[in-house]
């Protein structure tokens, strides 16, 4: 997507100086009035190298001397590394493009420049990350957390990964006023100011209100924004049996206490500002996706005792680990596979119905058969 925010000055063929690091803070500045604090990271992680290589390996101190040797070489460099996957260079390169593109609105890069970026092609299939957790393993590391580690964090945090599907950030942002498991709660709604309806239209609505489920809300004035923004804020119902685990964790188990903005984090941290990160998250996906943390044998042959990846700070190096975006891709094959419709599983997971069906689901194939013959048999019933 090309970055139309910023206009070149009238007659603006005469390039102006600008150091390669200048254009990229200037560049993400511009990023965050409209885009998610995780997308504009992301941006960063991928231009940030490309920067470092202009000034420390090429000697580049204005983007006005970059041209297409340049990129080839950054280009050559980065293939020739051997631990890049061809997706993920898909992902940079077309961020560099974009970047290029800023600058040469800017009048800071020559305007051939951008269209020498060689992003490779990269397929349907090969978009497509299968690294999803199965649902047979969510299973298994549930109820080993549900029979040892009940109502811990732990818990918490997977049971939420899985029965809603919801994002790392979406997790951080719930506090304890967000969790709605007994009719007491529901006044809180009452009194939300983002509820904009009559007050005898939301008592008509808390009437059919069925609990448990938690409330997704857009905070970014406070640290804690939903990827989609105001559009991301939702209400997803919840089973009785997290209800229950979240009310124990609630009661017993939470670490007490607030953020640095005063509000009661759900998943709240003994380390300060009191709030997990997005981090502390992944790290914890990490961990509970280990094999030999839940009870199973390690299917890499390894020695537990011995393991690298058991050491804080290399939980990633376990080849069996999934992040938190591996439970919400399991989760969607899930949904689908016990027959929930694409509409409803992106209403509830704040996605499109495009990526439903074409990234997130990736079905259970001999599943989703046996569904297909169940619809088969009623089109014969009389």
């Amino acid at each position: 997507m090309r970055d139309d925010s910023y206009e070149a000055p009238a007659g603006g063929e005469e390039l102006i100086p600008m150091a390669p690091q200048e254009a990229l803070d200037i560049w993400l500045e511009r990023q965050e009035m409209d885009k998610a604090e995780s997308t504009v990271q992301s941006y960063r992680y991928r231009v940030k190298p490309f920067v470092e290589y202009l000034e420390d390996e090429e000697g580049i101190e204005n983007l006005n001397d970059l041209n297409g040797r340049h990129l080839l070489r950054f280009d050559s460099m980065r293939r020739s590394s051997g631990d890049i996957q061809k997706n993920t260079l898909n992902n940079q390169l077309g961020t560099i493009r974009q970047f290029l593109e800023f600058g040469i609105k800017a009048n800071a890069v020559k305007p051939t420049v951008a269209s020498q970026v060689d992003i490779p092609h990269v397929s349907k299939d090969e978009r497509i990350n299968r690294e999803k957790l199965p649902t047979q393993r969510a299973k298994d590391i549930l109820a080993f957390l549900d029979r040892y580690e009940y109502a811990s964090r732990d818990h918490v945090i997977a049971f939420l990964l899985w029965e809603t599907g919801a994002r790392a950030g979406s997790l951080r942002a719930l506090d304890l006023e967000d969790v709605y498991l007994e009719e007491d709660d529901l006044d809180r709604l009452r009194y939300q100011e983002d509820l904009d309806v009559g007050e005898s239209v939301l008592e008509d609505i808390l009437t059919g209100v069925e609990l448990p489920f938690i409330y997704f809300r857009h905070r970014p004035e406070t640290d804690t924004p939903l990827k989609k923004k105001d559009s991301g804020a939702r209400p997803v119902n919840i089973s009785e049996e997290l209800g229950d685990v979240l009310g124990a964790y609630i009661r017993v188990r939470r670490a007490a206490g607030t953020d640095e903005h005063g509000r009661k984090p759900l998943l709240s941290s003994k380390k300060a500002p009191g709030r997990i990160t997005v981090s502390g998250i992944r790290i914890r996906s990490y961990e509970i996706t280990q094999p030999c943390q839940v009870g199973k044998e390690c299917p890499h042959d390894r020695d537990p005792e011995e393991c690298e990846a058991r050491v804080p700070g290399q939980k990633s190096r376990c080849p069996s680990v999934r992040s938190p975006h591996k439970w919400r891709t399991g989760s969607v094959t899930w949904h689908r596979d016990r027959g929930w419709p694409p509409e409803e599983i992106a209403t509830k997971m704040a996605t499109s119905v495009e990526l439903v069906n074409s990234v997130y689901d990736q079905p259970e194939q001999l599943k989703r058969m046996a569904i297909r013959r169940e619809n088969l048999d009623k089109l014969y019933e009389q």
